[in-house]
């Protein structure tokens, strides 16, 4: 009998499958090919029916799987259709393995044992892969899984800020070609430090966790877990909090002795940090040189000592650093050093403010507001969102600034639960220069009837906190009060 070939019709579809199943999930350019083979379906609702394309794939691989898999493939077929194989694989294994993400998520300490890895071996040998590569692929197909869900159900909201967020953060981890990190790149990263930057409160360290807990990690099939728990895998330290005195030793450790209060060895954070995993600098800005310096010796060695130590101490994981100062005029005044600043910047990320995600989609507040009533009430979440959402308008400005970010509005959200309202210090400094200039113009004899009616209206507003309130006090429709009480606000 001759050997099945590849239709040119085969070849078209499998070179786009291929291309999606390397591509990146949050990519306009993944989701254009997802069409393509797949019409009418959704390729951004990653969520709701994840098998939608495999049921079309599984008809046009069928065949090849009675046929031996890829055993028996050589060339370009070969590299046609193992991806299509990998593919099915990994939406065979799915659902197992966001089970055993979720499980051991809730639990910390020693990695969880895998059994399912057992069948997912036999699927892998069944379709023709060598029995010795399985480990690599089961690792693979997991650290895929735990990047989408690090990635996806971590960083809300639909904002094409947000989108690009997501597909800088898919290509931090697996870089922009998925073929040349399989090939020679999967445990290589630690190489590739990341810099993220961005207003404080936007969540970087989230961004960072997402990072940390998606690396590559081995398979040990004799005992059905993985060489980690991801948990375990991301460290993260906060520069600004520790003294000059005292940071060294939190970033490098001591022995016993190094000083007066080092009463016991110390490993520090860097010697924590796990080979399969990542270490979190935050406010890398407010280090001083000589820690610079240090710092950077470990990025280019990859060796650092602790104090009181002269062995040298070698570092396998990945270094993540995030500030929310401007390190352009840091650089320029020499406070952060160049080679320091090289040295971090394989990949630069920017996490955007809330402020840009809400006008790109106004939506977004409630996704957000959503997501974090989930964090803090779990399932009766839903029974919260519009008391609170009814508080947000009414309380603030359409136009709000969110001056510190997702982090301001997480606790806009409790202090809403706990009292019903929220009324930043901002909006009250805003009240008091409303206040400020209107006094002032009024003894100045320059104000027109219409700017004291705004002036009177602004400051009406931020006693009684409601635009309906304004309306009753000055005999003033809602809608009409609302236009004075924001022209006071621009004046």
């Amino acid at each position: 009998m001759s050997r099945r070939r590849l239709s040119a019709s085969d070849r078209e579809f499998f070179a786009t499958l291929a291309e999606i199943a390397y591509g990146n999930p949050f990519s306009p350019n993944r989701a254009a090919l997802i069409v393509r083979l797949a019409p009418g379906a959704d390729p951004w609702d990653l969520t709701s029916d994840p098998e939608a394309l495999m049921r079309i794939v599984e008809p046009r691989l069928a065949p090849w799987r009675r046929d031996g898999g890829v055993a028996k493939l050589t060339g370009e077929e070969r590299a046609l259709l193992q991806p299509a194989f990998l593919y099915g694989c990994f939406h065979f294994a799915r659902a197992e393995f966001d089970a055993h993400i979720e499980r051991q998520a809730r639990q910390g300490g020693a990695p969880l044992p895998f059994p399912f890895a057992d069948e997912v071996v036999v699927h892998l040998v069944q379709n023709g892969f060598p029995e010795e590569s399985t480990g690599r692929y089961i690792a693979l197909l997991f650290q895929l899984r735990r990047a989408f869900y690090f990635i996806y159900r971590s960083l809300g909201g639909q904002s094409e800020s947000m989108r690009r967020l997501r597909e800088a953060l898919w290509n931090n981890i697996f870089t922009h070609d998925m073929r040349g990190f399989d090939a020679a790149l999967w445990n290589r990263m630690e190489d590739f430090s990341t810099l993220l930057l961005g207003e404080t409160g936007t969540g970087k360290g989230q961004a960072a966790a997402a990072i940390g807990r998606s690396a590559f990690i081995p398979y040990l099939p004799e005992s059905h877990r993985f060489a980690e728990n991801f948990t375990e895998t991301f460290i993260a330290i906060n520069l600004s909090q520790f003294p000059e005195t005292l940071i060294e030793s939190e970033l490098f450790g001591h022995r016993k002795g190094a000083f007066t209060s080092a009463i016991d060895n110390y490993p520090g954070v860097f010697g924590r940090c796990s080979p399969h995993g990542a270490l979190f600098l935050d406010e890398i800005g407010e280090v001083t040189i000589p820690v610079q310096i240090k710092l950077l010796q470990v990025l280019q060695e990859r060796t650092y000592t602790p104090l009181g130590d002269r062995d040298k101490k070698r570092f396998s994981g990945r270094v993540i650093a995030a500030t929310n100062r401007p390190l352009a005029d840091l650089r320029q005044r020499g406070q952060f050093r160049d080679d320091f600043f090289y040295r971090l910047c394989s990949d630069v990320i920017e996490v955007p403010t809330l402020r840009q995600r809400l006008s790109e989609s106004p939506g977004e507040l409630q996704q957000l507001v959503r997501l974090l009533l989930e964090r803090i009430a779990g399932e009766r979440a839903a029974v919260l969102l519009d008391t609170v959402i009814e508080a947000l308008r009414r309380d603030l400005p359409p136009d709000y600034a969110w001056p510190g970010n997702v982090r301001e509005l997480e606790q806009a959200v409790r202090r809403i639960l706990l009292t019903g309202s929220y009324r930043p210090a901002n909006l009250a400094q805003e009240g008091r220069d409303v206040e400020e200039r209107l006094v002032a113009r009024m003894r100045e004899g320059r104000l027109s009837a219409e700017e004291l009616l705004s002036g009177y209206s602004a400051l009406l507003y931020e006693r009684l906190g409601s635009y309906a309130a304004v309306a009753e006090r000055t005999g003033l429709d809602p809608r009409t009060s609302r236009k004075y009480v924001l022209s006071a606000k621009s004046g």
